[in-house]
């Protein structure tokens, strides 16, 4: 869609703030999804390339976003400890690679084994045994990764199923500092004491936490996918209501219909879904600390979306917290300059955009009439199409039809703001497959 100048000019600047963020915190190295490539914490590519002879695509079948340092972890981390995190997938695969992620640690997080298996079943911490590998890092089973980076792993050959729960176990004997995680997870994940990388049985891991720690994304090597659907969003797309453990989100209800709509026939993309939502997630503005914790859509662009593996489409759903969390009245405009600004960092990585309307939020402790206005004002513009290359239209399909201004009492969680397991299944019975065709428009 065309842009005008004063666009064009702000997407530039705020394309050098989000590079300038980028620098900080070193992005997992890209491809276009038909070679391997792995990075050190150093940024380097590794000497030793022993990538499986299988065939496929690489794409993001998990990921998540760093949100900030773990509270009480400041002295002494999880030194000590085995981290046995627990996500879900989304397509499958006949390889795999990890990220971690030290952004938050104020010293070196030193990892001495690490490992990926299948899960026995839902809600456990024991692995089918024949699915174990262990994970390297550049040849080695050892990583040390620098406050404020992240590092990729080697490719492990293992069969990923899809819609399976997967473990990523990480052992640290010392402390690194904050731990970064991710603390909404709605899914429960394990800590053991000792080095318990290789335990299959899940009998030490006496411990449940409901963060994901220094993991923040899982790739696979896949014959079922040629891309990745990257959703950007705040507790809404977190799906901080759903049921804990059922994988209840909107992305995840999203990335079911759309593999069944392709075996039944639908010409569709063959994407995966991954989900990039903070709870209490703004536009504009970062939260606290250096590095900032929640930071904002438009510094946290480069890193959570423009860096996933084989992007092809990005999903916004932003803006109700740049509403509901300033102190003063929200400029509408600054809001829309925002999302605009990611649209055209999106085009210029060839994305295409589909961005989803605010839904209502009347009963909520933090409504007011004029900041209704205020989201009437933003649905408006993304309705007429000035802002994103496709819409969902996320309000009209759980409004109230009898009052317009709240959600559907059955889509509603009880907040006011935050839908229900129902209302986030709604959401993604709204969304447009056919939005995910295509490429980003040529810009004029």
């Amino acid at each position: 869609m065309t842009r005008g100048r004063g666009y064009a000019l702000l997407a530039a600047i705020v394309a050098a703030v989000v590079a300038l963020s980028a620098a900080i915190y070193v992005g997992v190295a890209t491809d276009d999804g038909t070679q391997t490539r792995n990075t050190r914490a150093d940024g380097r590519l590794p000497n030793n390339s022993a990538a499986p002879a299988s065939t496929g695509t690489w794409v993001g079948t998990w990921s998540t976003s760093p949100a900030g340092a773990e509270p009480g972890t400041e002295t002494t981390g999880m030194a000590d400890r085995s981290v046995r995190n627990v996500v879900h997938t989304s397509v499958g695969g006949t390889s795999a690679r990890v990220t971690l992620s030290n952004l938050y640690g104020q010293s070196p997080l030193s990892i001495t084994q690490a490992s990926i298996a299948v899960a026995a079943g839902s809600g456990t911490p024991a692995a089918l045994s024949d699915t174990l590998r262990q994970l390297t890092f550049n040849g080695g089973p050892t990583v040390v990764v620098p406050p404020g980076r992240q590092v990729m792993s080697d490719v492990v050959r293992v069969v990923i199923p899809h819609d399976a729960d997967i473990l990523i176990t990480t052992y640290t004997p010392t402390s690194s500092g904050p731990v970064t995680y991710h603390p909404h997870a709605r899914q429960t994940s394990y800590v053991a004491q000792g080095n318990q990388a290789q335990d299959t049985t899940g009998t030490p891991y006496t411990e449940q936490s409901r963060y994901w720690r220094y993991l923040t994304a899982l790739d696979v090597l896949s014959n079922e996918s040629d891309g990745t659907v990257v959703v950007l969003g705040d507790s809404l797309t977190d799906g901080i209501t759903s049921t804990a453990g059922a994988n209840n989100r909107w992305t995840d209800v999203l990335s079911e219909r759309l593999r069944a709509e392709i075996a039944a026939g639908q010409d569709l993309p063959r994407y995966s879904v991954v989900n990039q939502g903070i709870s209490g997630n703004r536009v504009l503005t970062d939260g606290l600390g250096r590095p900032a914790d929640n930071p904002s859509g438009l510094n946290r662009f480069g890193r959570d979306v423009l860096e996933r593996t084989n992007a092809k489409v990005v999903v916004i759903d932003l803006g109700v917290n740049d509403i509901l969390r300033n102190p003063r009245l929200a400029d509408p405009n600054a809001i829309l300059d925002g999302l605009r600004t990611m649209v055209g960092q999106a085009h210029a990585r060839g994305l295409k955009v589909v961005g989803a309307t605010l839904m209502p939020f009347y009963g909520h402790r933090g409504y007011t009439d004029p900041r209704e206005s205020v989201r009437q004002q933003i649905n408006t513009e993304i309705r007429a199409g000035r802002v994103f290359d496709a819409v969902a239209d996320f309000d009209k399909a759980l409004r109230d039809p009898y009052d317009p201004r709240r959600l559907r009492a059955d889509y509603d969680s009880g907040d006011h703001l935050h839908p229900s397991d129902k209302g986030y299944a709604r959401m993604a019975e709204e969304f447009d497959l056919e939005s995910l065709k295509g490429s980003a428009p040529a810009e004029l």
